[in-house]
């Protein structure tokens, strides 16, 4: 059966960390870091199965472009310690196709993140030709601030809080049972 996996942490320049240089690795893309001029270019990168931002409704379109995304979170953290993004790593069931183990991260993003006011960039990634065939898995990066207009407001600091990380491992955990369960495992 699939094995669990849920876990979260926080993208920040303390840690030298870029949320640009991040979202490119993870999506296998070619994005330049406007604040530093660094391009990071790892489309020779493989196995990335989908790339795409999800958005709450009314966001603007900008918003849906992920070198744009990325560079504005970068323009409005000017702290050299900022925390830039979250991540959330999943491990997707291997019984189900590639098309449900989709279906299933794209409607857990839509349901806890983007519904909740966040902008989530997700990348599901295919095992490596060399691990475990087992090794499907979803990264997700989530903005950390609040969404205004055209931009992006305060800290939405109960989104840091561990009851809500709780409430998400344990909504993962029942979107996964029930899309097994759906499909017969």
């Amino acid at each position: 059966m699939a094995d669990y996996r849920f876990s979260a942490n926080v993208i920040s320049r303390s840690k030298g960390q870029s949320s640009i240089a991040s979202a490119a690795y993870r999506s296998a893309e070619r994005l330049i870091d406007e604040r530093t001029g660094e391009i990071h270019d790892y489309t020779r990168k493989g196995g990335v199965i989908l790339s795409t931002v999800i958005a709450p409704e009314g966001t603007p379109d900008w918003m849906h472009d992920r070198a744009q995304l990325w560079n504005a979170v970068e323009a409005v953290e000017r702290r050299k310690d900022a925390q830039l993004s979250r991540e959330i790593q999943l491990s997707l069931p291997h019984e189900l196709t590639d098309d449900q183990r989709q279906a299933l991260v794209v409607g857990f993003v839509q349901e806890q993140f983007a519904a909740r006011g966040m902008v989530a960039d997700l990348a599901i990634h295919a095992p490596n030709a060399e691990g475990d065939q087992r090794n499907h898995h979803a990264h997700v990066m989530l903005t950390m601030r609040t969404l205004t207009g055209d931009g992006f407001g305060n800290k939405a600091r109960d989104w840091n809080s561990p009851d809500q990380l709780a409430e998400w491992r344990e909504q993962w955990a029942h979107h996964q049972n029930r899309e097994l369960e759906r499909h017969g495992h």
